[in-house]
């Protein structure tokens, strides 16, 4: 024992909390695309790994104004790390405003299926309680609450037309006014800054491989996720999300649908395109029926994944690294 002696000086600094590599995930999760049924994983997750899950209370509010951007991300880039920022809200560019640019993923689905699950939803809510939709949209009269889908898309309600089924492509082209423009743009800018800023977009169709890559690519937030969506309690919860009194519009008014929001496809192929290179690449097989004609309507996929194989192994800490420097 020397006298005056410290703990540094027979210890040295204390230990650094050596943070897994990459400490900041933003999921700036899609309407309507599985969000909370991921966001119940995460919840979990949190917990069982150790990162700090932070959430908004804020559901409707995916537009900010440029002071609104500067805040939030202020907010976001000051969160515990690791941490998992999750809301529904329009890409936002850290770098724009000087702070690191986040590691981004997200989910999407058929763009007409995720219009008429949000169509019904608004209206009648899910199984987590009767007068639940009445809780989230109070001041909907009567006859809009009931009002049938197929006169909806007829006879072009400002609900089932454009700019309003222009919904999925904002998310990934950001706060740009002309992001909210149906059109080529916005289209092109969101394919841009899916390449270059998320590390994993999925398909809601597929969310079992989706889960499974995101258990590869950040083992730190999601290891294990797929025995926990697979447990049958957790099943339970995930039913209870499920939107009430959906009903099918006609061949007609879907045909309507697909040419107004022929963007929103584009998008969608595109994005289903490269998540199935993705899967290529570590080794887990998509199934192919029989071509369908495009668009996919209502044609329930079943949840297909394989074990990979190991003919194409590749360093993933590596193929990781590349794609945060990119």
């Amino acid at each position: 024992f020397v006298g005056n002696s410290t703990y540094l000086d027979d210890h040295g600094p204390p230990p650094q909390k050596v943070l897994p590599f990459p400490s900041q995930v933003v999921y700036n999760r899609v309407g309507k695309c599985g969000s909370r049924t991921v966001v119940l994983l995460l919840r979990i997750l949190s917990e069982k790994h150790g990162f700090n899950l932070v959430t908004s209370d804020i559901h409707n509010k995916t537009r900010l104004t440029k002071n609104e951007q500067m805040e939030l991300i202020k907010n976001i880039s000051t969160a515990e790390q690791p941490y998992l920022f999750t809301r529904h809200v329009h890409f936002l560019n850290f770098s724009r405003f000087g702070g690191d640019q986040p590691v981004y993923i997200n989910i999407i689905r058929d763009p007409v299926n995720r219009f008429l699950s949000n169509y019904f939803f608004r209206r009648f809510g899910d199984w987590r309680g009767e007068q639940n939709h009445m809780i989230r949209t109070p001041s909907m009269r009567q006859e809009e609450r009931y009002l049938d889908i197929n006169v909806c898309i007829l006879e072009n309600y400002p609900e089932c037309s454009n700019p309003r089924l222009f919904y999925i492509i904002p998310y990934f082209c950001g706060q740009h006014p002309r992001c909210r423009e149906p059109g080529e743009w916005a289209l092109e800018r969101a394919k841009l800054n899916v390449n270059e800023n998320f590390l994993l977009v999925g398909i809601l169709e597929e969310l079992e491989d989706v889960l499974l890559l995101l258990e590869r690519f950040l083992p730190h937030y999601f290891k294990d996720v797929l025995s926990i969506y697979k447990n049958p309690e957790h099943r339970k919860l995930g039913n209870l999300t499920v939107t009430v009194k959906k009903t099918v519009p006609s061949p007609e008014a879907i045909q309507i649908l697909y040419q107004r929001m022929r963007y929103e496809y584009e998008f969608y192929y595109y994005v289903k395109e490269q998540f199935h290179l993705l899967k290529r690449k570590f080794g887990l097989k998509t199934h192919t029926r029989k071509p369908r004609p495009r668009p996919e309507f209502f044609i329930p996929s079943p949840l297909e994944t394989e074990e990979p194989i190991d003919d194409e192994e590749e360093d993933d800490e590596k193929w990781l690294e590349d794609i945060y420097k990119r």
